[in-house]
């Protein structure tokens, strides 16, 4: 056993190069879990200051002073919060007050006639007191449904503070790390070991992934988002701004997000609307939505693919999603891709 041991050491160990990997990755996943939470605006601002990068770039390119560029870029960013803060947020947050207060009552109306229906209709399955117990539990549920966003609505007084603070210290952390991003990396560096051909591999390939994946996923929440809405608006589709914003957001999660998403859109169309050529409208728009963005949106954006398994992809959502909530969801690929990366540049005793 020892003899086993000493042989796989030597053969994943023995290059220094691969000590400094495990440290770091250790060290980031154990910063990432324990306090992820208390650093989570320090995290949202290097994504944003992140995505934002690119623009900084393409401007410096065009012979435009570094501090401009990052004026520019930042003044256009500012505004995009200000009209998801001001215009967005309260209208998809009207909205769905308004949607519990009207169509929660009218669901439960709904299923009570249905399950009424049903004792009638087959009483050998389902009889009165089924029934009855069926429209109780139905009325518990929405009686719950309401005091939650009620709940959510006043035990979030006294966090809008936090909340403000976080709006305010977001955008000042990305402004710097915009403005200073080659003093700070060039801070990061030297941490590193002086030669590290591993890990730059790594760096290199990730680098491009991430970009690839994060700019390009944040462009098509914005396209499919706006997308829906004015298609939604068109068809009259009440709550339009709510079912957007859901649909926009739903394309985080791979695979699923699209079918969890349709739910509620129809839904809402089936209680607007009923079973007539207005809903098949609704739903086919939605379907057209869904397919341009699965066969032309997506390989347009994602112009360097990740080469993940799908398998491999829906555990990264499962286990990254369960460690980190949302965030993990949003980089559930990327950091899939992080792993695969390690695992095949990982230097061994053959390539020392």
């Amino acid at each position: 056993m020892r003899y086993m041991f000493e042989q796989w050491y030597k053969r994943y160990f023995s290059n220094e190069e691969s000590i400094y990997l495990v440290i770091y990755v250790v060290l980031s996943f154990a910063v990432l879990f324990f306090l992820g939470h208390l650093l989570t605006p320090l995290f949202v601002a290097l994504i944003l200051a992140y995505l934002m990068q690119g623009g900084v770039v393409s401007l410096k390119q065009r012979n435009m002073p570094h501090i401009a560029a990052v004026a520019v870029v930042y003044a256009v960013f500012i505004g995009i919060v200000l009209a998801i803060m001001f215009v967005l947020l309260p209208l998809a947050w009207s909205q769905l007050l308004r949607f519990v207060e009207e169509q929660l009552p009218e669901l439960l109306s709904r299923s009570q006639e249905v399950s009424t229906s049903l004792s009638v209709k087959y009483p050998n399955y389902f009889s009165e007191a089924q029934a009855a117990a069926i429209s109780l539990g139905l009325k518990a549920r929405v009686a719950e449904w309401g005091q939650k966003l009620l709940s959510l609505s006043i035990n979030g007084l006294p966090n809008l503070i936090g909340i403000m603070i976080f709006v305010v210290l977001v955008p000042v952390l990305v402004f710097f790390f915009l403005k200073d991003r080659d003093y700070l990396v060039g801070g990061v560096l030297k941490m590193l070991p002086a030669r590290r051909p591993i890990i730059n591999q790594v760096w290199v390939e990730m680098n491009r992934q991430m970009a690839n994946y994060v700019r390009g996923k944040a462009f098509e929440i914005i396209i499919v988002g706006s997308v829906t809405f004015i298609c939604f608006t068109f068809l009259k589709l009440k709550y339009a701004a709510l079912l957007s914003l859901m649909v926009g957001l739903s394309v985080l999660i791979p695979f699923i997000g699209a079918a969890v998403a349709t739910v509620p859109v129809a839904i809402v169309a089936y209680f607007q609307m009923g079973w007539g050529s207005d809903f098949i409208t609704v739903i086919v728009v939605y379907s057209i939505i869904q397919a341009i963005d699965g066969n032309i949106l997506v390989p347009l954006l994602f112009s360097e693919a990740v080469n993940l398994h799908p398998v491999a992809i829906i555990l990264a959502v499962l286990v990254f999603g369960g460690l980190w909530g949302v965030w993990g969801v949003f980089f559930a690929i990327p950091l899939a891709t992080l792993v695969k990366a390690l695992w095949v540049s990982w230097p061994t005793h053959g390539a020392a």
